[in-house]
């Protein structure tokens, strides 16, 4: 069974929701693309520094303006970027990284405006090779100015969030002389941001939103405008999309969907939105960008081209390669000590805040960002075990504690939480967690009984990256299972279940995965001997070896990546082997 695949964060596309289909549809068709918010926005940053042209005529409204129709485009540019591919080669063709750039450097008199940009900024960099061509010193000036920044204030920290994102998806195109110096700036703001605690913060910035509106007559506007806020919560329950007058966005921003006179909860929603995309950086400096041949994850035949070549892999980056974590780079996580802050967030959210945000109805749309919080570090900590050893995780006392944590988190309640966005973050934390303490020979708290549970609850999901976690949860307990005395009764329970799969499910990838699993429980040891025979295991392979590979031609082309084609490839031949060696047995 190949070792667990640690998990790149990707920006998500989005339907230009709020914007005319025409306009989306247009984008896609033409071959030509001709985006007028490109050129909008180069005036409005023209003018920044000159209010000629502009009607009112008060210098303070001409400024205000011209940065309101600036924040206006540099959403819908956002927006377009985020929905097509050819609206994304028209912003590198137009040079606007400066643009941003100067939109950025705004965020002293105008934190919209900067955050806007820098989202777009963050979401533009993401492979894009074409334009990390055009990556001149003022670019790379600006962020590291924003980097740099000390200012208080929860919008100048995801700012800083966002601009250390940035930095890092150029990592290919940075200057050899200046990397050690920008890598550490990057995983200092991070770890900056990951250290703010907002299980405490939260409810203490809901405390000050009381204060104040008890002090003041803001109090009774704020009340006024708390019916729009559960609309708005009411239009993202039902069809989990959030719209607002501007163009629609992922769902990790939904700050301006808030009242403006709603400070301090625009300030939480703002933290929550830093540490979420701080974990997503984390986990991204520990993931690489080339999948292995073991990968299991669902892809497409569309993301051929993105599995055999990556543009970051190219370039002058030797210290910061994709293709492994670098010493640079674990020495500086390690230097923040970043594995146990990101432990620490896999905690949240804390009870308090939960409690008293589920009793603020204009706050209670923080919870599933809380939630969301904890799954990105469920995530991260999978990818920084995926790419670390046992000691440099703080050794075999470290580690089992973090087993009695998550089987805290997991087996707690009477039944195995279903929310699929939970289940994928913990299976494959848990899944890391299991093979490190395997290879290490750690003993460990759960046992094989709530493993099963947590893997038969696993296995009912629909994400195909979730049920192959359960398998492999299921193939490391049960080989371990395997070198115990009187195991074979439990060896026999995980057994049945990896046959049932790897005979019944629909996907090729999770029964590739199931059989993966059955040959580490079975291939050695008088227990697994026994409890083979108990379970008719040969026979069972035998019946199910032609329709594998009968499906394995039929569905070789177009369903399945190169690389899971790959290691189907190799299940099969295992299959044959496997099947030889259960014959040999007396």
């Amino acid at each position: 069974m190949g070792k667990s695949k640690n998990k790149k964060f990707r920006r998500p596309q989005f339907s230009a929701e709020g914007l005319p289909v025409s306009a989306v549809k247009n984008v896609e068709d033409e071959e030509e693309v001709e985006s007028p918010a490109d050129e909008l926005l180069e005036k409005c940053c023209t003018g920044f520094d000159s209010s000629s042209g502009i009607l009112p005529k008060s210098p303070k409204d001409q400024k205000n303006l011209l940065e309101a129709v600036a924040n206006e485009a540099v959403n819908l540019l956002w927006n377009l970027c985020e929905c097509s591919s050819q609206a994304l080669s028209v912003f590198n063709k137009a040079g606007l990284l400066n643009v941003l750039i100067q939109c950025i450097e705004r965020h002293p008199h105008n934190m919209e405006l900067a955050l806007s940009a820098a989202r777009c900024l963050h979401t533009v960099t993401e492979e894009n090779a074409e334009l990390l061509g055009s990556l001149n010193m003022a670019v790379l000036g600006g962020l590291e100015a924003v980097l740099l920044s000390s200012h208080p204030g929860m919008g100048l920290t995801l700012l800083r969030i966002l601009a250390a994102g940035s930095v890092w998806n150029m990592k290919s195109s940075l200057p050899s002389d200046r990397q050690a110096q920008i890598l550490s700036a990057v995983v200092a703001t991070l770890s900056h941001c990951l250290e703010l605690d907002a299980g405490a913060l939260v409810p203490a910035l809901l405390g000050a939103e009381a204060v104040r509106c008890m002090a003041g007559p803001a109090g009774a506007d704020g009340e006024a405008r708390e019916g729009e806020m559960e609309e708005d919560e009411e239009e993202e329950e039902g069809d989990g999309s959030m719209r607002n007058r501007k163009t629609a966005k992922r769902d990790n921003d939904f700050s301006d969907l808030l009242p403006v006179e709603k400070v301090e909860l625009r300030e939480a929603a703002t933290l929550l939105e830093a540490q979420q995309t701080s974990l997503e950086i984390i986990g991204n400096l520990c993931c690489s960008d080339d999948p292995s041949d073991d990968e299991w994850e669902e892809t497409s035949s569309s993301d051929e081209g993105e599995l055999c070549s990556d543009s970051v892999c190219e370039g002058n980056s030797s210290l910061l390669s994709p293709l492994c974590l670098s010493a640079e780079v674990h020495s500086a996580l390690l230097n923040h000590n970043m594995p146990e802050k990101v432990l620490k967030k896999t905690e949240f959210p804390s009870s308090a805040a939960v409690e008293v945000c589920s009793k603020n109805r204009a706050w209670n749309c923080l919870i599933k960002k809380m939630h969301r919080v904890q799954c990105r570090a469920l995530t991260c900590l999978h990818n920084i075990m995926s790419v670390m050893d046992a000691e440099a995780l703080g050794g075999a006392p470290a580690l089992q504690a973090l087993a009695e944590h998550l089987s805290n988190m997991i087996f707690s309640k009477p039944e195995i939480p279903k929310q699929e966005e939970f289940l994928e973050a913990v299976t494959s934390a848990v899944r890391s967690l299991l093979q490190i303490m395997a290879s290490k020979n750690i003993p460990q708290c759960m046992s094989p009984e709530q493993l099963l549970r947590l893997s038969e609850a696993a296995t009912r999901s629909e994400a195909v990256s979730i049920r192959v976690n359960a398998l492999a949860i299921l193939g490391i307990t049960g080989s371990t299972l395997a070198r115990e005395q009187g195991s074979a009764p439990s060896l026999q329970v995980i057994g049945s279940a990896l046959l049932q799969v790897a005979s019944k499910d629909h996907n090729m990838v999770v029964c590739g995965e199931a059989l993966d699993a059955l040959f580490d429980v079975f291939a050695d040891g008088k227990e697994a001997e026994q409890a083979a025979k108990n379970i008719h295991l040969l026979p069972s392979l035998k019946a199910l070896q032609p329709a594998f590979k009968a499906k394995l031609r039929k569905e070789r082309k177009g369903k399945y990546s190169p690389g899971q084609l790959c290691v189907l490839d190799n299940v099969r031949i295992n299959l044959k082997r496997f099947i030889g060696y259960l014959e040999s047995l007396p």
